[in-house]
């Protein structure tokens, strides 16, 4: 009897750490991952969908499988008051497409720059300045931000000078019942409602390439309107001001990524801007 107890006590005791060990590891798997909690416009491509279609949204998920979390969204219509209730008010982490001079938030490094653009078709005027006296006559489609149509930095350059009478707005939400609200002002284009159209490079590039009419795509000049209207634009993500901790994270996945993401905005058609071409803007 007593010398089987050694043989017991051992065989008890690989029991208990076998135990042991199967509790630890159920409990590391159960270990909640990292959430990379993100707040984007749910119908609002080439950004950004619901269905995670935008260039947005796959640029996100490089950060996100970078920074080893998962994305979890809070959809919100990016309008007037967006980053206050969103952002702002804790219900996500990150926004991505923000301009850097946005005051609200701590952006990141940019990931790129576009800038607005002019649109013809193939067959139309080639139109390149915001100086070309031919925009005195020709029919203009233009990009109307925010609820109450504020000008675009185009409209407030043209108005400037004296050329109003011929331009027709186009929401940049456009009809959001509909899908690619933002849209319209391509499709204008190319159904030759208006003769030529400025809009942000993204919404042009992405609905260009998706008419059955070849269209043209030009840089607006000049690209730094005097005395200070810049129609170019550096985009980064955006956290809290005391998120130093994420701004930083972020910044390493976009710049370790830089290749990829790249890859993704040429996919989209995201017209980009380097900073040897805006050394001569003017």
């Amino acid at each position: 009897m007593c010398s089987s107890f050694p043989e017991r006590a051992l065989s008890t005791a690989l029991r208990v750490v076998a135990l042991l060990l199967i509790f630890m590891g159920a409990g590391a798997s159960a270990a909640p991952q990292r959430q990379l909690r993100v707040c984007a416009d749910p119908n609002n491509l080439p950004f950004s969908n619901e269905s995670r279609g935008g260039f947005e949204n796959r640029i996100v998920d490089i950060v996100a499988r970078e920074l080893d979390a998962t994305v979890t969204y809070v959809w919100w219509a990016q309008r007037r008051g967006f980053i206050r209730n969103t952002l702002k008010a804790g219900l996500c982490d990150l926004v991505p497409g923000i301009p850097m001079a946005v005051d609200m938030l701590r952006p990141t490094s940019p990931y790129y720059r576009s800038t607005y653009v002019f649109i013809t078709r193939e067959d139309g005027p080639d139109i390149r300045s915001l100086d070309d006296p031919r925009l005195r006559t020709l029919r203009i489609g233009v990009q109307l931000i925010g609820d109450d149509g504020a000008n675009a930095p185009p409209v407030q350059s043209l108005a400037r000078r004296g050329v109003v009478g011929n331009l027709q707005g186009f929401p940049v939400y456009g009809d959001y019942s509909r899908p690619d609200p933002s849209s319209p002002i391509i499709d204008a284009v190319a159904k030759g409602d208006v003769d030529v159209a400025i809009a942000w490079g993204p919404v042009a590039g992405y609905f260009a390439a998706r008419q059955r009419v070849g269209l043209k795509l030009k840089p607006v000049l000049p690209m730094v309107d005097l005395p200070f209207n810049p129609m170019i634009f550096d985009i980064s993500m955006g956290v809290r001001h005391e998120d130093r901790e994420l701004r930083n994270a972020v910044n390493q996945a976009l710049r370790q990524h830089r290749t990829e993401i790249e890859a993704i905005l040429a996919e989209y058609g995201v017209p980009r801007i380097d900073g040897a071409e805006t050394a001569g803007a003017r």
